[in-house]
């Protein structure tokens, strides 16, 4: 649904984004993830054909960027995490001038649609100005739909908003999902990009890592076990690491840290090792790594490596 290839933007002589390539497929939730300055916005507005790039190039829904833009913007709806309505019309009134600039044919019935999937239809002749930030933030979600798009660029949908209506915006995209729509969505609230997306890409300007969030875990910290035992004794740390297939044993008070190539395939020859031993099993369970560690651990390797280029040009 949505390719590019090199896509480069810089203002100024100063590089936003550089040298992007990535395949979104049609269907899914596709997150991005960096720091403040990484470029996240300035491709969601690449991608909608709002600024031009530098370098590079993108197909989205098979338009090409920069010869078939007013087509893009057809199969287009963004999400700005400013949602920029109109404060003095209201609701319907926003959604109806929307609707007509994007030349749906049945404007009346478009916007009672959106109203009442986002829970606005009884709010929908009062002022947008006199909304709450959520409302306002399910009101821009109606507006970037109002017109049926494939592809939906989403600009931190959540920001600001209270746990409650953050649920229901959530919730609301993963229907979304469900409709066979493409999304990309762009967060810092590493919670939701873990329920929401698909595969991730984090990036600090360039791109960094791509892949599913398991993936991306299972490549930069491996999987382990760890098994809480009643005592841990010389015996069973022998009986552990003479096993063929583990990879690595760490032994931190009652607890065994046991890399593992394949832990479902595995942990029965484990247990029955260590039950051999005369160990006393209270507990057996797979170490969990947060999609905030990954991250975290990505931007720190992105560092280092950005350190070491600088260096060795010097």
């Amino acid at each position: 649904m949505i390719a590019t290839k090199g896509l480069t933007k810089a203002y100024d002589g100063k590089v936003a984004v550089e040298a992007l390539t990535m395949e979104i497929r049609s269907g899914e939730i596709f997150g991005l993830l960096g720091p403040n300055g990484a470029g996240k916005t300035t491709i969601v507005r690449m991608l909608a054909a709002l600024v031009a790039p530098t370098g590079g190039e993108a197909v989205i829904g098979g338009y090409r960027l920069g010869e078939q833009d007013a087509a893009i913007r057809r199969i287009v709806g963004i999400v700005t995490e400013a949602p920029g309505l109109y404060e003095r019309l209201s609701a319907r009134e926003n959604l109806e001038v929307y609707a007509r600039l994007y030349g749906v044919t049945d404007v009346a019935r478009q916007v009672k649609k959106y109203l009442r999937l986002l829970d606005l239809w009884d709010r929908q002749d009062e002022p947008v100005g006199t909304f709450s930030k959520g409302m306002k933030q399910k009101l821009a979600l109606a507006r970037a739909l109002v017109h049926e798009p494939k592809v939906l660029l989403l600009d931190e949908p959540t920001s600001g908003l209270d746990p409650q209506m953050t649920r229901v915006v959530r919730e609301f995209i993963a229907d979304l999902r469900g409709q066979g729509r493409t999304i990309l969505l762009c967060t810092h609230n590493l919670d939701e990009a873990e329920r929401l997306c698909d595969r991730i890409l984090v990036l600090k300007t360039r791109p960094i890592a791509l892949d599913t969030p398991e993936a991306l875990r299972r490549r930069l910290f491996g999987r382990r076990v760890i098994v809480t035992l009643a005592e841990v004794t010389e015996r069973i740390l022998e009986r552990v690491r003479a096993l063929e297939f583990v990879r690595d044993l760490q032994h931190q008070g009652q607890q065994l840290h046991i890399a593992l190539a394949d832990p479902e395939r595995e942990n029965p020859h484990l247990v029955r090792a260590l039950v051999e031993a005369g160990a006393a099993i209270q507990s057996l369970a797979e170490e969990e790594h947060s999609l905030e560690e990954i991250y975290l651990r990505l931007i720190e390797e992105e560092a280092a490596a950005y350190q070491a280029e600088a260096a060795s040009a010097r």
